[in-house]
């Protein structure tokens, strides 16, 4: 996967939230950091010396730094009592061209190695492990392989296999072909059909580069840090993957993936002894120290500032064609290795560019020049905004995320890949002090920073980029020159080799895996019942139902509020989002926007809200529609935040008609921005809209049909009749008729947050009238209880409304929507069962098993996509999908193809039992403290019936997946949907089954 980053400074505040103690209380919290604190520095371990031991308390862990003997190689283990363990490895990785080398270069190296010769490795041991996170990634200057668990035993298992696939690869040529790039036959068993480029990584580079944020991010980069590895793409150029050769590569891993260039970090609560003991073992044993020829020298600053002006692809859902000019202005800052100068920085560029109140928002947004900005941009400022910064930071540290391990690994890979310290970069505490010092001792302390670094900085980019009609057409163009001219420079020889290869790779990718060398757990090494999670349901201000859940969550307290749209008339419905969107940024109260942004930001972590349709586990036809409201504090602010939501209930401001159309035009512009990345999402939902009610209302609420919406609002000249809709929609969502609340905190939190809540449910109105539901027919139910909680003492439970419509009838529809890419995202939809069937935990393990066995080597290995699978949800569809995809009408041929193979059960035992430890990684991937008790309070789902699927999961045989892919995924069995984003299509144009869009 490639990840675009840089080396120096472009600043954006890190997003760090801490990990998870699973099961695990405050006071017993401290083992994994006591053992650590026992090394001592000097101290020999398995090849490995102790250099420095640091108790990190902000983050609860202790950082233990090493190095091995023999190697150099640098060693983090940071230790903490947190069962989701990770590891990871990265090299520094400097191209000094944009064939793509690392890139590439990560993706062959997953493809097999010495002790594990197998076909693709990597992706096997998806179905063999419990792992709750593997990947890997390619950044401008590092290459990353990291995965989490939190099984000791899986742990060993990817370790194994990530070490030698990192030190040991095969690097076979016919992967390079496959993974980078090759020339081969449209048709490969046919020489007469044309001969075009193939490759994942190529493929994935051009749909990489049909999101236009990406060419402007990618060409700031290259033109502001111009002398060395920052010029290039290390992804890689699709007009110059073609370049590369096996040979480079080969070369490429040689010297840069040896032990004195690499990091190794490790993260949890396992035993540090037990990973250096296999690390040194399995790889660094076998190599001796080598010279580092991998170091970026320092860019030479400008002595003045430089313009550039590139293209890009128009955007079709554009709001204004002729507003769609990106411009920046970017300046050179110190090295990241200097890590307080890069934390004032961090704190400075936000200070500068975020939020209402800042100078940019002011300078850019609100005078109409600009309709969003890129955070690529960099008088004094209040204290309340500095306040307001540091106040994010401290919710930061003490928020627990259910992959720290992942967000630290992320967090300290540039400053460590340019040898700087991890340890000082973790310890925010101490940084925060010196700033604090900073300011108290020289009240200029920020001003001087920006006179220093951005009034007087010469080395200053100015880019704009302006979309061009012909863009893709000329990349088109260009790529068919690349491919004229190698295809002219073939001998005959040459061009039956390339045949010949091109049927030795086709029989390859069809050729059945033995996977028997690489390691697995067993179906009976997943947990036989899951944990439960302990919560209260009590009545408050008379009938509102609040869910309790006492969590280690640090002193932090989560609040969520839940309420129905069944009241609101359908022709609101479309207007919904962007109701969520503004709600808590046009002012509330006696607060006018800007100041509202101030208190949100010095009184809470964030406020949200979010339109949601719920599913019913046990009919499609019913559904539950609503508008969740959540947000967290520190529990000294837990009335500021809840007389916030007060206010934002009572009394929202809908008068500022300019704001509401900056808002309005950046949250457009964020919908069409965001599709490149998330095609398949949208194809989805477009391909189950007309198969069950609330696929009709989710695509309303998040699919195309939103992101044409927000296009047409964001073009109206007039924009007083939307504005007048919103006070329309708050008289029906804003008030507690139709509202239940949940809370997640420490027990010693629970009795002021009882009260805190009940003020704000008395404060909050109630609707005049008694309004009645749009929808006739309304299902009445209560969430179940059971020895988990889930009901109070006096009996009170949470009752959902759903809609049901007994009319409904699914029917298919076909949609293709033309979009400016030279790549598909491809939907297909079939109408199944809802969870609660016994047949929903048969259609799970089949999906993964479809995925991991046929559509994962039709769709990607041999169509050349950069994904593609199928998934079934709790809303009973089941979906097949691919990303960034060359091709549209063969992937649908393979979907039905995939179903024709279920049916057949062509599948083995070990097939299935790999397919479970795939779908129970996911079923047991860690939940952090804020979101416990979350499946009950949204969705209704108690941990009795959350058991119950489990054991349904595990009763899954050959018998039943055969079974249930010829009852619903057949030809004339269930209804089915199909949708298509991508370029124009002759075939589909001239096919009246389709609606073209």
């Amino acid at each position: 996967m490639w990840r675009f980053s840089g080396r120096r400074g472009l600043c954006a505040v890190q997003r760090l939230s801490s990990g998870v103690h699973h099961k695990v209380w405050r006071e017993k919290s401290d083992q994994a950091c006591d053992r650590a604190l026992q090394y001592k520095v000097g101290e020999k371990i398995h090849g490995f010396t102790v250099n420095q031991v640091t108790p990190v308390p902000e983050l609860f862990l202790t950082a233990v730094k090493l190095s091995h003997d023999n190697t150099g190689a640098r060693y983090l283990h940071l230790a903490r009592e947190d069962n989701n363990n990770l590891f990871s490895v990265q090299f520094r990785t400097t191209p000094m061209d944009s064939t793509g080398v690392p890139h590439v270069l990560e993706h062959t190296v997953l493809c097999g190695s010495q002790k594990y010769p197998c076909r693709d490795p990597f992706f096997k041991m998806l179905n063999r492990s419990l792992s709750t996170f593997m990947n890997a990634f390619t950044a401008s200057d590092y290459t990353m392989y990291p995965f989490s668990t939190q099984n000791p035993k899986d742990f060993q298992n990817l370790l194994s296999v990530y070490l030698d696939a990192t030190f040991f690869p095969c690097l076979r040529e016919l992967d390079f072909w496959q993974e980078g790039w090759r020339l081969e036959h449209e048709d490969p068993s046919d020489p007469q059909t044309p001969l075009i480029f193939k490759g994942v990584v190529f493929n994935e580079m051009k749909g990489a580069f049909t999101d236009n944020e990406r060419i402007f991010s990618q060409h700031l980069q290259n033109k502001l840090l111009p002398d060395h590895t920052y010029s290039v793409v290390s992804g890689g150029d699709p007009l110059c993957i073609p370049e590369l050769t096996w040979e480079q590569l080969k070369q490429f891993h040689t010297t840069h993936y040896h032990p004195s260039n690499a990091r190794f970090f490790t993260y949890g609560n396992f035993p540090l002894e037990d990973h250096l003991k296999q690390i040194h073992e399995e790889a660094l044993s076998k190599f001796q120290k080598m010279e580092e020829s991998t170091a970026v020298p320092a860019q030479k600053y400008w002595d003045k500032p430089r313009e550039f002006h590139i293209t890009c692809g128009p955007d079709s859902l554009a709001t204004d064609a002729t507003k769609q000019t990106t411009v920046s202005v970017s300046f050179l800052l110190p090295d990241i290795t200097n890590t307080f100068e890069a934390f004032t920085l961090n704190l400075l560029s936000s200070l500068l560019i975020s939020g209402p109140n800042s100078p940019f928002y002011k300078a850019l947004i609100e005078s109409g020049l600009g309709t969003d900005f890129s955070p690529d941009v960099g008088k004094g400022f209040e204290d309340d905004q500095i306040e307001a910064l540091l106040h994010k930071i401290e919710i930061q540290m003490k928020h627990q995320s259910a992959s720290f391990g992942m967000a630290l690994t992320s967090y300290i890979a540039s400053c460590w890949n340019h040898d700087g310290d991890p340890v000082e970069l973790l310890q925010m505490g101490s940084q925060l002090t010196k700033f604090r010092k900073c300011l108290k001792e020289n009240p200029k302390f920020l001003q001087e920073k920006v006179e220093q670094y951005f009034k007087n900085n010469p080395h200053r980019l100015t880019l704009s980029m302006k979309p061009d009609d012909r863009y893709y057409e000329k990349q088109t163009q260009m790529e068919t020159e690349k491919l004229e001219q190698k295809v002219n420079s073939l001998s005959q020889a040459d061009k039956k080799q390339i045949y010949e290869k091109g049927l030795e790779l086709q029989k390859q990718q069809s050729k059945h895996q033995d996977a028997s060398c690489l390691p697995a757990l067993k179906v009976s090494d997943i947990e036989p019942t899951m944990p439960f999670t302990k919560f209260d349901i009590a009545l408050s201000a008379g009938d509102v139902p609040v869910q309790y859940c006492p969590q280690p969550t640090n002193g932090i307290v989560y609040f969520r509020a839940f309420s129905s749209l069944n009241t609101l008339p359908e022709e609101l419905r479309p207007f919904v989002p962007l109701f969520c969107t503004v709600l808590t940024k046009l002012g509330c109260g006696i607060l006018n926007y800007r100041e509202q942004a101030q208190q949100i930001e010095l009184k809470t972590g964030g406020m949200t809200v979010t339109p949601h349709v719920l599913p019913d586990d046990s009919q499609l036809d019913t559904y539950e529609q609503g508008v969740l409201f959540s947000s967290l504090c520190l529990e000294r602010n837990l009335p500021d935040m809840m007389h916030l939501w007060s206010e934002i209930f009572n009394n929202p401001c809908f008068e500022e008609e300019e704001h509401f159309k900056v808002l309005v035009r950046m949250s457009a512009q964020e919908l069409s921005n965001g599709i490149p990345d998330s095609g398949h999402l949208y194809a989805a939902l477009r391909a189950g809209k007309t198969l069950t009610p609330a696929g009709d209302l989710q695509e309303t609420f998040s699919g195309m049909d939103q992101v044409k919406v927000m296009k047409r609002i964001a073009e109206m000249t007039d924009i007083k009749p939307i504005l007048r809709k919103l006070p329309r929609i708050k008289k029906y969502l804003l008030n507690c008729d139709n509202m239940r609340c949940s809370v997640n905190a420490t027990p010693q939190q629970m009795p002021q947050a009882e009260k805190e809540v009940e003020n704000f449910l008395r404060n909050v109105g109630r609707s005049k009238k008694e309004r009645k539901p749009v929808r006739p027919h309304i299902v009445e139910k209560p969430t179940p209880s059971g020895p988990s909680g889930g009901a109070h003492a006096d009996g009170s439970q949470i009752i959902r409304k759903l809609i049901t419509d007994p009319t409904f009838k699914p029917c298919q529809m076909k949609t293709h929507f033309v979009l400016p890419f030279p790549v598909n995202y491809v939907g297909e939809c079939v109408r199944t069962v809802p969870y609660a069937d016994p047949d929903h935990a048969s259609l799970k393990i089949l999906a993964r098993l479809m995925t991991a066995k046929f559509l994962h080597t039709e769709i990607r290995e041999k169509g050349g996509a950069y994904g593609g699978g199928a998934k079934v949800t709790h809303t009973g569809i089941f979906t097949l999908y691919s990303y960034r995809d060359p091709n549209s009408i063969e992937t649908l041929q393979s979907f039905g193809k995939a179903i024709d193979w279920a049916k057949s059960g062509k599948f083995t035992q070990q097939d299935i039992d790999e397919a479970k430890l795939s779908v129970f990684s996911a079923v047991d991937s860690p939940v952090a403290p804020s979101d416990k008790g979350m499946d009950h309070f949204l969705y209704g789902l108690s941990d009795e019936m959350k058991q119950t699927y489990r054991e349904q999961l595990f009763a899954v045989t050959h018998d039943k997946l055969t079974s249930v892919s010829h009852k619903y995924l057949g030809i004339g069995k269930s209804t089915h949907g199909l949708a298509i984003l991508g370029p124009e299509n002759s075939k589909l144009a001239k096919d009246p089954s389709w609606i073209i869009r």
